[in-house]
């Protein structure tokens, strides 16, 4: 309803002010302090006053006079307050906001008939997820959740690196070391069994005998070589090390959870030919030169001061050339594409992207967004290559083993009396746990560098994800009471009923959620939709302290109050649902 109401006072604003003989081009809507008690406000006064020869306040009055509050839908009123206008809703926005806020989709936007390929994680398959990567699969999966929401036909893509020289080094020491020349694995997993090959390798090729090594080195050649040749037997021998490391790595990730529709190979694009493709391409264009028997792009066009390599003396490619062709694949198929990168990408982002405007490729359509570090306190290393650092599985269990101990310590009375069941304890535990992970990351802003803290991340009464999971406890046990006793929300009550701040106030919370969906899906900033959450949920809780629903003082209010519960319920549940955390139905 926010967002019709948004409309409708564009469109009247619009009209008065152009009945006035006012430009319309900026009209200074957005939402008043929380101290206003309007949906929306203006300060197109101030922009006028110039114009007018007259100060904010009286011109703010002449709008207010010239707007149709009549012929607006859900507009009640419009009233000037010194330079601004606020604008109130009247019943009718409340009543449709109660009715439609209860339905399952609630905060899904109308299919817009755009696709959009969300890419995101893509790290090297060289061994276990670890912490340091952690934001990546979690803001790109909010992401992809928001982009879905705000109606864009969605795919997830996790682009596999299974061509460069690390998997070359790791099938080599795969086919070369025996289990007794390894420690044990850290966890019955497949990544974490083959790392062990990985580090081997490299400890190796580092510390070996010079003449082993250099025999070893001959042989990664030729396991490159081969992949560079598009030769089926060296594209089988990395792809078992490949397709086992990465069905490791997928089963930490789906702990987030971070699904993907598609895991799309690097070597797809020397085997269909279309990297080699590009290259011809490259080397007719203006820009391309030869330096040091290399191919390089002169991009200082761009402002990019560093040469683009694209193709090796040796006349090899490299990982920048195919994702190149990977990236004309994209643009083949989908209308938008989307990829989400550590901020030391952004160099190679901004190369891929001259490149692909040399190769006539239009990158409006591309858009990189980028990601800060994830940090431990104590600032912990995290190398896979040298076996340091903290594993994201880790993180997860002492997660998960923090939110039982928290969850077990709350249970009440009421809930040891319903026999909650072990399982049921480690399944809340679950979901508070990981959530609480997945929450903190994705609540800040990706560009800033975070320290993930236990005591914010699991506090349930600060500003956190068991703080917001709660209020989706609470309204379950509200209506699983009242269903006990007979009553279930009804579809026709009387939303006049709802009349305290606090009841308004949570309705028109519940009203924002489409727009904040589609305001974080335009500007593809997640943690829009995570603040929203802690905002619905100091609200909720101001409402469920001031008003009781089962014991309220007549019918209709108890009605209309469950009704509003149920309404908040699939509200914060589908807000959640956007950030990728679970909503418990009991905690």
């Amino acid at each position: 309803m926010f967002r019709q109401f948004r409309s409708a006072v564009e469109a009247a604003l619009t009209e008065a002010l152009a009945d006035l003989g006012y430009p319309t081009d900026d009209l200074g809507i957005e939402e008043p302090p929380g101290d206003v008690d309007a949906t929306l406000a203006s300060s197109v006064a101030f922009r006028l006053a110039e114009e007018a020869g007259a100060p904010p306040p009286r011109v703010a009055g002449e709008v207010a006079d010239a707007l149709d509050v009549e012929g607006t839908e859900y507009l009640a009123r419009v009233e000037p307050a010194g330079p601004y206008l606020n604008f109130f809703t009247d019943d009718a926005y409340l009543a449709d906001t109660l009715l439609a806020a209860r339905a399952d989709d609630f905060g899904s936007l109308p299919d817009r008939g755009e696709s959009v390929v969300v890419e995101h994680t893509s790290a090297n398959p060289t061994g276990p997820v670890h912490v340091g990567r952690a934001r990546n699969p979690i803001v790109g999966d909010a992401v992809a959740n928001t982009l879905e929401y705000a109606g864009y036909d969605v795919e997830r893509h996790y682009y596999v690196n299974d061509a460069g020289r690390q998997m070359a080094v790791f099938t080599w020491a795969f086919e070369t070391f025996d289990e007794s020349d390894l420690p044990d694995p850290d966890r019955d997993k497949p990544d974490y069994d083959l790392v062990r090959y990985y580090r081997k390798g490299n400890s190796f090729l580092e510390e070996g005998d010079e003449d082993e090594v250099t025999e070893a080195e001959a042989e990664i050649e030729t396991i490159m070589r081969g992949l560079e040749s598009g030769e089926e037997d060296a594209h089988e021998r990395v792809s078992e090390v490949v397709d086992t490391v990465l069905s490791g790595m997928r089963e930490t990730l789906s702990r987030l959870p971070a699904e993907f529709d598609e895991f799309v190979k690097e070597t797809r694009f020397i085997r269909d030919g279309s990297a080699a493709e590009a290259v011809e391409r490259l080397k007719d264009s203006e820009y391309a030169e030869i330096d040091d028997g290399a191919w390089v792009l002169d991009l200082s066009e761009w402002d990019i001061d560093k040469e683009f390599v694209f193709l090796r003396s040796d006349g090899t490619s490299l990982y920048t050339t195919r994702d190149l062709a990977h990236h004309e694949w994209k643009f083949d198929n989908y209308d938008r594409a989307v990829t989400v990168l550590g901020e030391d990408q952004r160099l190679h982002a901004s190369q891929l992207e001259a490149a692909l405007e040399v190769l006539g490729n239009d990158t409006d359509r591309l858009t990189s967004m980028f990601y800060s570090w994830v940090n431990l306190p104590g600032g912990e290393g995290m190398s896979t290559r040298r076996g340091t650092g903290v594993d994201l599985d880790d993180l997860l269990d002492e997660a998960i083993d923090r939110a039982r101990e928290e969850v077990e310590t709350r249970m009440d009375d009421r809930i040891r009396d319903d026999n909650l069941s072990e399982a049921d304890v480690e399944r809340i535990a679950e979901q508070v746990g990981v959530g609480a992970v997945r929450y903190d990351i994705v609540s800040k802003q990706p560009t800033k560098t975070i320290t993930f803290e236990w005591d914010h991340a699991l506090d349930f009464e600060a500003q956190s994800a068991p703080y917001v999971q709660y209020v989706h406890a609470r309204c379950c046990g509200i209506l699983d009471e009242a269903a006990a006793q007979g009553s279930t929300p009804a579809d026709d009550v009387d939303a006049s009923t709802l009349s305290t701040p606090e009841e308004r106030a949570l309705l028109a919370t519940i009203a924002r959620l489409p727009a904040v969906v589609e305001e974080a899906a335009e500007d593809l900033e997640p943690h829009r939709v995570a603040t929203y959450t802690r905002e619905f949920a100091e609200t909720f809780n101001a409402f469920y302290r001031e008003c009781p629903v089962l014991t309220a003082e007549d019918e209709a209010t108890r009605e209309a109050r469950l009704a509003l519960v149920a309404a908040a319920r699939t509200t914060v549940a589908n807000a959640l649902d956007v950030l990728g955390v679970a909503a418990p139905e009991s905690m």
